[in-house]
């Protein structure tokens, strides 16, 4: 459903490809519900787009390349500036930083993090914060988070190794079956190669000692092998890039991790919380 505030909130990069879609299909001399019709879309839709009535969806901009673009890229190079646009603001500097990385250390203890989880979770998740937001800000926000996890099929492969609380893995959203496909769905990410999954345990506190007190933590390592630090809190969020406070960081991940049950306990527990083997 096309939302007339777009028109008003709509960023540089949509507004672009708006004006280059209406330009490019009246120089084929196509009309809009011709361009629908190869793009797979209704006329409608086609409308929405050049008016800025509708956001431009991922799909959308692939399909324009296939119908518009005669090979040269031009709609698939606006694909990642599109998404970028779409991001909430405290996530924009950090999102193309997490997609170049060669290794992200992570630490979630609330929710499954955002690279893990899988469309109804996340849906879920974000249809049920707070402000509430618009059904359609709730499709746009899943359809930027689904299109993060590009990132475990990239080549060169980026390491990733996730430590999940795991109070996160009983905590379940929008359904049981929901929290059932995301444990699968974990179980699975945890046997990719280039993918390490620990949990720490709920009686990690017993020993006298919790290094996960302080909340999540996303840890980096740049192409240049530098070191940036991530914190992302109530709707704000931190970029660190201090060498020094990095490395506190850094420890404090080490210790975490060594609270962590192994990676074999690990994918056990989440096998057995998401009914398998049982």
């Amino acid at each position: 459903m096309a939302r007339a505030d777009n028109k008003e909130t709509a960023g540089p990069a949509a507004r672009t490809v708006a004006g280059m879609v209406r330009k490019m299909r009246q120089r084929k001399g196509l009309t809009q519900e011709q361009l629908g019709a190869l793009m797979g879309y209704t006329g409608a839709a086609v409308s929405a787009l050049e008016t800025l009535a509708q956001p431009v969806s991922d799909d959308m901009l692939v399909q324009l390349e296939r119908a518009l673009g005669d090979g040269t890229g031009i709609f698939e190079g606006m694909r990642e500036l599109v998404r970028l646009e779409k991001l909430p603001q405290k996530f924009r500097d950090y999102a193309p930083i997490e997609q170049k990385a060669l290794v992200l250390s992570l630490y979630a203890n609330h929710v499954v993090h955002g690279l893990f989880q899988t469309e109804e979770y996340a849906r879920a998740l974000i249809a049920g914060g707070y402000p509430e937001p618009t059904d359609d800000r709730v499709e746009e926000l899943v359809e930027m988070r689904v299109a993060r996890k590009d990132l475990f099929d990239r080549r060169p492969p980026c390491q990733i190794e996730l430590i999940l609380d795991e109070s996160v893995l009983r905590r379940p959203f929008g359904s049981t079956e929901i929290m059932r496909e995301q444990l699968t769905h974990l179980a699975e990410c945890a046997r990719r190669r280039n993918v390490h999954l620990l949990v720490l345990p709920l009686d990690a506190a017993l020993t006298g000692e919790y290094a996960g007190a302080r909340g999540e933590l996303n840890l980096v390592e740049t192409p240049e092998h530098e070191r940036l630090a991530y914190l992302d809190v109530q709707d704000e969020s931190m970029m660190i890039g201090d060498q020094t406070r990095v490395s506190t960081y850094l420890q404090r991940y080490a210790k975490i991790r060594a609270q962590a049950l192994g990676p074999r306990e690990s994918l056990g527990l989440i096998e057995r919380l998401a009914g398998d083997g049982r």
